[in-house]
């Protein structure tokens, strides 16, 4: 089967630079209204609602009526991966085309993916997981053994929330540090727990996430990691 023109036309759409800013600003998971979008994205609402419409009837967002307010989100993790890669092919490249990173370091240390954690911490973690043996990844996917369940069991982290059809543990090539992150519900239920602990708070406006001192302290305590400022 051609897939060549449905490629043709995600690609077009992700590759306007308003559009690609307002799905950059969804890539956390987040629900945002269009208003927010069009702020973030830097064009007037009319315009903003244009893109909109053209992103949900491609598959791209989803759309959630809350009252009066409509607030859109990515449509599904896929769409989440899909950025990733894009944004890891953009930073890469021949070495005389590449840039130096400008995303600030608090994006680069700590910051949502979608439903999971990225960035430098992210990245640490899913090492000191591969290196006890609790976990085992490839290219394709991942699994904990028998050492990884009693571990996350033992932390109180629960694996069991998001069953269904989603994977349960897979890499996810971080685009500012070139190294694998856990995602799927392993990497979900790692951020999840952060929030809910307040190991890690949000940072307004951005994907950033704020490593708290408790989630410092635990973080090292748990993973071996370093997570402090």
């Amino acid at each position: 089967m051609d897939h060549g023109p449905k490629i043709a036309q995600v690609a077009a759409l992700a590759g306007d630079p308003a559009r690609a800013n307002m799905l950059v600003a969804l890539a956390d998971g987040r629900a945002l209204t269009a208003s927010e979008l069009a702020y973030l994205s830097g064009v007037a609402p009319q315009t903003a609602s244009g893109h909109l419409a053209k992103l949900t009837d491609a598959g791209l967002l989803a759309l959630e009526k809350q009252g009066r307010r409509r607030y859109f989100r990515l449509a599904s993790p896929l769409v989440g991966r899909m950025l990733e890669g894009l944004m890891v092919v953009a930073q890469d490249g021949p070495e005389r085309q590449r840039r130096p990173w400008r995303g600030g370091e608090a994006l680069r240390h700590a910051r949502s993916c979608y439903d999971h954690m990225a960035g430098r911490v992210a990245v640490a973690v899913a090492d000191r997981l591969a290196a006890r043996s609790l976990i085992v990844l490839d290219e394709d996917g991942g699994q904990l053994t028998d050492a990884g369940r009693a571990f996350f069991d033992g932390a109180g982290i629960d694996l069991r929330s998001g069953a269904g059809r989603r994977p349960f543990c897979r890499p996810c090539l971080d685009w500012s540090e070139r190294r694998p992150h856990l995602a799927g519900r392993v990497g979900a239920a790692i951020l999840r727990h952060a929030l809910a602990h307040d190991w890690a708070q949000r940072i307004r406006d951005s994907r950033a996430l704020a490593i708290t001192p408790a989630g410092a302290a635990a973080l090292e305590r748990l993973f071996g990691v370093q997570a402090g400022p």
